[in-house]
């Protein structure tokens, strides 16, 4: 399997408009972050987690042609705002198959009324083969999908797991019984915000003590803000087999 992090941002992205952080100025490209999304290719299936308002420039970044499935971690702007920009799959391959929540489908539906309408839909519009998940896994072709809940403050998000993969993203805390879900992992993957604590999100303190709580073999931070500090800065000072992720990296993990 393997993983492209099309964006390992905050939901205001690196550099922030208008910001004199030394982080926003810094020439590093590991410092510039596009909304925090990812592209898992297995067994010749192409998924995206999440279709933020990058999602046309990392899919033209990293030639992406073809999609099999896209899942949803949660409805908030910085993961869904892309929803339009399926369209030329949608011109290319027909229905494209979404996952998401019930709840995620209710927001997107009174968001993007003119996709989910059945009356007068306008034809240049993507029609979305919609599947609602609980905490079932579900199949997409062969690959098996386990949803992960979380906390993230104030509403439930959702992570995954595929084989020995997970993403998880815009975490506060991890109940027990999916604590249960992300044992003995290749791969971790999860956000780290900032140093300073957040209402609803891990900061680095917080997400280094649940890493090490699961012992994933190699963890990957993303949805990072530019109050965590200058990547190369950052990367030095953490622990082994762990890593600061920065845009369009990719990583491998057995299937």
């Amino acid at each position: 399997m393997e993983f492209t992090f099309l964006g390992t941002g905050t939901s205001q992205g690196i550099p922030i408009i208008g910001s004199n952080h030394p982080v926003c100025l810094s020439a590093d490209p590991k410092d510039k972050r596009l909304r925090v999304s990812g592209l898992i290719k297995i067994n010749g299936v192409n998924i995206v987690i999440d279709c933020g308002p990058d999602f046309r420039q990392q899919m033209l970044s990293n030639h992406v042609d073809r999609l099999d499935a896209v899942l949803f971690t949660h409805e908030h702007a910085d993961h869904t705002a892309g929803l339009d920009d399926l369209r030329p799959f949608y011109f290319r391959q027909g229905d494209l198959d979404c996952y998401m929540t019930e709840r995620v489908k209710k927001s997107l539906e009174e968001r993007f009324q003119y996709i989910f309408t059945t009356v007068d839909k306008y034809p240049g519009v993507a029609n979305l083969d919609v599947h609602v998940f609980d905490e079932d896994p579900f199949q997409v072709g062969d690959v098996q999908i386990i949803p992960i809940e979380a906390d993230h403050g104030y509403l439930p998000v959702h992570g995954f797991r595929i084989a020995d993969f997970a993403y998880m993203t815009d975490v506060k805390k991890i109940p027990s019984y999916s604590m249960k879900r992300l044992r003995g992992l290749d791969v971790l993957v999860i956000n780290a915000l900032r140093e300073e604590a957040h209402n609803s999100h891990l900061n680095l303190e917080e997400a280094l003590e649940l890493v090490s709580r699961l012992k994933p073999k190699r963890t990957y931070f993303t949805h990072i803000s530019h109050h965590l500090g200058f990547h190369q800065e950052v990367q030095e000072r953490l622990p082994e087999n762990i890593y600061l992720a920065y845009d369009n990296l990719k990583i491998t993990s057995p299937n």
